[in-house]
């Protein structure tokens, strides 16, 4: 019989997913290249922003995930402003945009990361259903 592990969440944590806006469109315009740049200023801008509170990483294609430990040291808008920040790629100023969701752990039914993940990813993909560089604090 398979077994899995099911990972609680601290109730006092705070999960952040995020999604590059017009990602396709960069890539096509530029090139992988400057795609490739992109995620990785993106993925950099993350790990600073969590700094030692919590950490960040990339899901997959355009998707990024960071959790914070203490939603005290939570800065919302500074990590908004820091993934809209433009990024110079071989002389070149691409403008970077994300869209951002986020859950509070403690209005979980199951205080999960897979929970807590997939209330963030909701939130964040209704933040993109709004406007492009939105960003949504609960689903």
């Amino acid at each position: 019989m398979a077994g899995f592990v099911v990972t609680p969440v601290p109730e006092s944590a705070n999960p952040r997913v995020s999604d590059l806006d017009h990602f396709k469109a960069l890539n096509d315009t530029h090139g992988h290249a400057a795609g490739d740049a992109a995620l990785a200023a993106t993925a950099d801008r993350l790990r600073a922003w969590c700094g030692h509170n919590g950490t960040a990483g990339r899901l997959g294609g355009d998707e990024f995930a960071a959790v914070i430990r203490d939603v005290a040291a939570d800065d919302f808008d500074a990590l908004t402003t820091a993934l809209h920040q433009p990024l110079t790629h071989r002389g070149v100023s691409l403008p970077l945009a994300a869209s951002v969701g986020t859950c509070r752990v403690a209005d979980l039914p199951l205080r999960t990361l897979t929970d807590a993940l997939a209330s963030a990813d909701a939130a964040m993909y209704a933040a993109k259903g709004r406007s492009r560089r939105g960003s949504r604090r609960t689903h």
